[in-house]
């Protein structure tokens, strides 16, 4: 095991009886003697400030955040930059306080932030945020939410979308989704009257900038924005959840949160200049593919089933995008653009 790392070819909770090293063999916690240990003074430890919640997570965030953009970086490299960008207010990072951190963000995010032979610091598992959408987002959420706490100084410079109300519901939601728990919500479409009614909440959605609820209405599997919501709150009734359902295959051949049955068509468009790389970034559907690229364009296949939001999400993109198949969905757009052509003369 090489000195001042975590684990070095070993397993971590073997005893190495190196000093430095983060684990000795001895129980976690106790003053074990050895310079640089995990944790080799509990008194000095108790003896700090209580850190808040805010800061516990401002600290991981930074953490997991200069390790997947510089990929590899020592503790002193670590310490120089921790310092530099004033994550403690200009105070150091402790070799122990790391550790800590180190284990706290493999809780939190599934990340294990390991030790080379080289002594240099790596995220050894970056897939298991990069394949999970819950803890990417609730990563980008967390450094957005935490660099602008601490950019209220500069907050005129600083332009974001209006998130629309509803997101206060979402933690009955939630309790209702692990607790297995009907709940009572009164609800408002857009022009017409508000009604209440029991339904058995499944999962939840965030979709441009709106948080969505799908659930069994006990007629059919419905979705619900939190947004035109008046109220919600938990009942005593439990359900059992339709057995094989996901949420995930539910919306999946699916644009965004319409499921109407519309269906399944193979779509391809032709996207010119600018807006064939803007589809590469920011694809249309998760089946989306690039066919072939030619000067001038770049023609892409999916696989979805093409309702109305999908539809007008091509239609604001025509000033670059074609449609070449189906001739359905490519005669539907054209009579929306006659339409609306008409109305604007």
């Amino acid at each position: 095991m090489t000195p001042g790392c975590r684990n070095a070819g070993m397993p971590e909770y073997r005893q190495g009886g190196i000093p430095g090293c983060r684990n000795t063999g001895m129980p976690t916690g106790r003053n074990t003697g050895i310079p640089e240990c995990r944790n080799t003074d509990t008194a000095a430890a108790g003896g700090k400030r209580k850190m808040n919640t805010g800061n516990q997570f401002k600290h991981y965030v930074w953490l997991v955040n200069a390790l997947r953009k510089r990929r590899r970086l020592t503790l002193k490299e670590l310490q120089e930059l921790w310092v530099q960008d004033e994550v403690a207010e200009g105070n150091p990072l402790p070799r122990s306080s790391f550790n800590k951190y180190r284990d706290a963000i493999v809780d939190m995010f599934g990340l294990v932030i390991e030790c080379d032979m080289t002594h240099h610091y790596y995220i050894s598992n970056p897939g298991a945020i990069e394949s999970d959408r819950t803890k990417q987002w609730q990563l980008s959420t967390l450094t957005a939410g935490l660099t602008l706490n601490d950019s209220s100084a500069i907050k005129d410079d600083i332009i974001l979308e209006h998130v629309p109300a509803g997101y206060e519901f979402l933690p009955v939601i939630m309790q209702a989704i692990r607790q297995r728990r009907t709940i009572t919500m009164s609800y408002q479409k857009f022009g017409c009257e508000p009604y209440t009614k029991a339904v058995d909440p499944y999962a939840v959605r965030l979709f441009r900038q709106r948080w969505y609820l799908l659930a069994d209405n006990y007629e059919r599997m419905a979705v619900y924005s939190l947004d035109r919501m008046l109220a919600a709150s938990l009942t005593q009734q439990r359900f059992v959840r339709r057995a094989g359902f996901s949420a995930e295959q539910h919306f999946a051949d699916y644009f965004g949160v319409v499921v109407d049955g519309t269906p399944m068509e193979h779509v391809v468009v032709r996207a010119y200049g600018k807006m064939a790389n803007l589809l590469r970034t920011l694809p249309l559907h998760v089946s989306q593919r690039e066919l072939e690229s030619c000067e001038g364009h770049t023609d892409f296949a999916l696989d979805i089933r093409p309702t109305i939001d999908f539809i007008s999400e091509l239609l604001s993109k025509t000033d670059g995008l074609d449609v070449l198949e189906p001739a359905s969905l490519k005669a539907r757009m054209r009579s929306i653009l006659e339409e609306a052509l008409k109305r604007n003369q």
